[in-house]
């Protein structure tokens, strides 16, 4: 059952590269339509609530987006990660759509082979005061789930660091959550990366 108090967030601002000449987010594969087309479906699947970061001269119809998709343009995308989660947080924060929503989930628009049972999983524990990650094998993954209490911080981060450092600064607000699951794994930097398969993307996962 979807969450009605968690927004995802798909960062697809990034220049990937390690991908080459070649926009990664256009990418064919064993998914249907665009790599971040078919990223972007299983969001649509799981959350009632979403946003996809996008650079300022980005054609939505050109990655393979619906007309209705809301955006988030990052201005300052060329700075890094930081630099466009920060600007996507200080939308998230003035959007009154989104006044109710207690945490926001942090995806990668080259991750098509996560598990829509997964993604459900993961909101039905979301809350406002922790920051939750899955882990598979021993490795931790996608996506990342902040809980508003965070987005202040978030809206101050730059460069491409990321949000590593907020989590190393809030231990006892962090938890790892073991997921069998290995698409929280999987995201295309490379062509070569391309080569797998999609199985029972909506099989059940015992947690």
């Amino acid at each position: 059952m979807r969450s009605e108090r968690v927004v995802a967030i798909v960062m697809a601002a990034g220049e990937s590269r390690r991908y080459g000449d070649a926009d990664k987010r256009r990418a064919s594969g064993p998914w249907e339509g665009t790599l971040l087309g078919a990223s972007l479906a299983k969001v649509r699947e799981a959350f009632t609530y979403h946003r996809v970061v996008l650079r300022t001269g980005d054609d939505p119809a050109c990655l393979g987006l619906a007309d209705d998709t809301p955006l988030i343009r990052a201005t300052r995308a060329e700075h890094g990660l930081g630099a466009s989660l920060a600007e996507a947080f200080t939308a998230l924060t003035h959007d009154p759509a989104l006044a109710d929503i207690q945490a926001a989930a942090i995806l990668l628009g080259d991750m098509p082979a996560i598990r829509c049972d997964t993604l459900l999983h993961l909101q039905r524990l979301a809350n406002a005061e922790h920051i939750l990650r899955p882990c598979h094998a021993g490795h931790p993954g996608h996506p990342v789930l902040f809980g508003r209490a965070f987005w202040p911080a978030l809206t101050r981060l730059d460069g491409d660091a990321g949000a590593r450092r907020l989590i190393r600064q809030h231990p006892e607000h962090y938890r790892e959550l073991k997921i069998n699951d290995p698409g929280i794994l999987l995201d295309i930097d490379t062509p070569a990366d391309l080569q797998f398969e999609i199985r029972n993307t909506d099989a059940q996962v015992p947690y």
